[in-house]
């Protein structure tokens, strides 16, 4: 997999590092391109005429170091997970061990009776739609027929391209197990037409996966939106399990964040519903808005509520403010209520919706930044640092359009106040490791703290650069990482310096901390070196180096 600006193929390493070839020509790479690409080919005979200028030889040099070490690390990963969980597992298993073939398919002008009657015939739940040319336009399955055909009482004369599903989410045949089941909990489909050069070849179910490897996956999805505040409790031993499951499968560390994240965000959509099922339905447009490491997409476990309202004023509706404010007062503490029963505690620090200073009209909320911003004391600072971090989950979007716009409004008037961020960022430095990785053991410092010293300084550094740009709300640190890059406030390098250092982190802090939960223990976010593994020491060591690199461009830019 190749990203922009990456390099393909190396004719002939050894020959530029002393070694002898004696074709350097018949070391080819074949390279399929997975959409419109332009590239730029550069002949050996030109590179290896230029391989005495430094600044050339450098740069290969770089390249390859960068190669052999993602090389070498994912084969060193596949080999560990193959000897701990067998060829069984999802690491291993592949889509065409578990998609049904052939494919049923119809045509785009296929009459939806004979559609109907063919799905009977061969037992499914779903036929794709191709075109002349045999290309995938859309998908038809049981949920169309019912919600497109029978509710609407269409028969006889309908066609294919009339109810399809256009556009369907699809898998590649050689794709791993994990990412079909990471599709379905993200995208909310159970079909996935399975794809190869183009063509469809199979097709695989939810339920097929389910039937190789029943984990209460499916039953967890069925029940979030059938809880009640009684039985919500329930949710979250089930959710934990697929927490377990996946860190046990070795999904990546930031793909088991992206499914947990959907997870819990239908659990607390639902817990909100709930509150309102409680007080009746809002008198106005609000929005809800979640915080910390909820409001950051790398929530892996339940942790304390971080979440605050917007809501508008009524005058426009012709309600008076007091009714307003009062409703959604109820509302805030009828949501903290309902979240606690789900497995989440109340924040400590009271930064919650049942909290004044925590829900307000769009004006107050304006007024609240504005006062933030004349008094920038390092208390102010810390709040906003949450507070930056906040995502739109639930309630009205256009509301949380004007929102987000004077949220950028207000930072933009009180430069002053990113000024403080970045003098209070400057006085907690990461801190440094001179020593060499693998002197580790004689460090004179012992531990490291993941959250204060590393993830915070790295989160705040994101917020900073962010919001000098103008971005604000919803971006997890990799989606806020990409907007950089575009706006060139960081080069693909140091991008790619910055993802491996946060996964690198990450990991580190799930693995303890769902270890700690297994052993009935306080989680902590201090590791111990001594109690490392070899390569997650160096890693961290060079996580560590990447993030003080960041601290030192986003305060070198105050």
């Amino acid at each position: 997999m190749l990203q922009k600006d990456d390099m393909i193929g190396f004719s002939s390493l050894a020959d530029f590092l002393g070694g002898k070839t004696e074709d350097p020509e018949r070391y080819e790479v074949e390279v399929s391109a997975v959409e419109d690409s332009v590239c730029l080919h550069i002949p050996y005979t030109v590179v290896k005429a230029r391989w005495d200028d430094p600044v050339v030889r450098d740069f290969v040099l770089q390249q390859a170091t960068i190669r052999l070490r993602d090389i070498y690390g994912s084969f060193a990963e596949q080999v560990r997970l193959a000897n701990k969980w067998g060829e069984s597992e999802p690491f291993i298993r592949r889509i065409h061990d578990v998609m049904s073939e052939p494919v049923v398919v119809a045509d785009m002008d296929d009459d939806i009776q004979d559609i109907a009657e063919k799905m009977v015939q061969h037992s499914t739940s779903s036929v794709v739609v191709l075109n002349d040319s045999d290309q995938l336009i859309g998908i038809i399955t049981e949920k169309d027929l019912v919600q497109r055909v029978v509710a609407r009482g269409l028969g006889a004369g309908t066609v294919a391209h009339e109810i399809m599903t256009r556009h369907p989410y699809i898998i590649a045949r050689d794709a791993y197990y994990y990412e079909a089941m990471s599709s379905f909990l993200m995208n909310g489909v159970k079909h996935l037409p399975v794809m190869e050069r183009g063509r469809v070849v199979g097709m695989v179910t939810l339920s097929d996966l389910l039937r190789k490897k029943n984990r209460g996956t499916l039953e967890l999805l069925q029940t979030v939106e059938q809880s009640t505040v009684e039985t919500i409790h329930e949710l979250k031993p089930a959710m934990y399990d697929v927490l377990g499951n996946l860190i046990q499968d070795g999904i990546p560390t930031v793909h088991t964040l992206e499914v947990m994240t959907k997870l819990y965000d239908r659990l607390v959509r639902h817990g909100i519903e709930l509150a309102i099922a409680e007080v009746g339905e809002a008198p106005v447009p609000f929005a809800w808005y979640m915080m910390g490491s909820g409001g950051r997409k790398e929530q892996f476990m339940l942790t304390d509520q971080d979440h605050f309202l917007v809501y508008e004023g009524g005058d426009e509706a012709g309600i008076e403010r007091e009714v307003v404010d009062e409703y959604f007062e109820k509302l805030g503490e009828a949501i903290v209520r309902c979240l606690e029963a789900a497995g989440y505690k109340r924040c400590k620090g009271l930064m919650m919706a049942s909290e004044a200073q925590w829900r307000g009209t769009l004006d107050g909320w304006m007024e609240r930044l504005r006062s933030w911003g004349l008094r920038a004391t390092n208390e102010n600072v810390l709040l906003a640092h949450n507070f930056l971090a906040f995502r739109f989950v639930y309630g009205n979007e256009v509301l949380h359009d004007q929102f987000v716009a004077g949220v950028k409004d207000q930072l933009e008037k009180s430069r002053i106040f990113l000024y403080r961020m970045a003098e209070l960022e400057k006085e907690q430095s990461v801190p440094t490791f001179d020593h060499p990785i693998r002197a580790l053991f004689r460090m004179k410092r012992e531990s490291v703290d993941l959250k204060k010293q590393a993830l915070f300084p790295f989160h705040h550094c994101l917020q900073l650069l962010c919001a000098r740009k103008g971005m604000v709300g919803g971006g997890s640190p990799l989606e806020q990482i990409e907007e950089l890059v575009k706006l060139n406030v960081l080069s693909e390098t140091t991008a790619d310096e910055l993802r491996f250092a946060y996964d690198s982190i990450l990991r580190i802090r799930v693995d303890r901390g769902w270890e700690a939960y297994r052993k009935g223990q306080e989680s902590s976010s201090l590791v111990d070196f001594t109690h490392l593994r070899t390569k997650d020491k160096e890693e961290l060591l060079l996580a560590m180096k990447t993030i003080k690199a960041l601290q030192h461009q986003a305060v070198a830019m105050n």
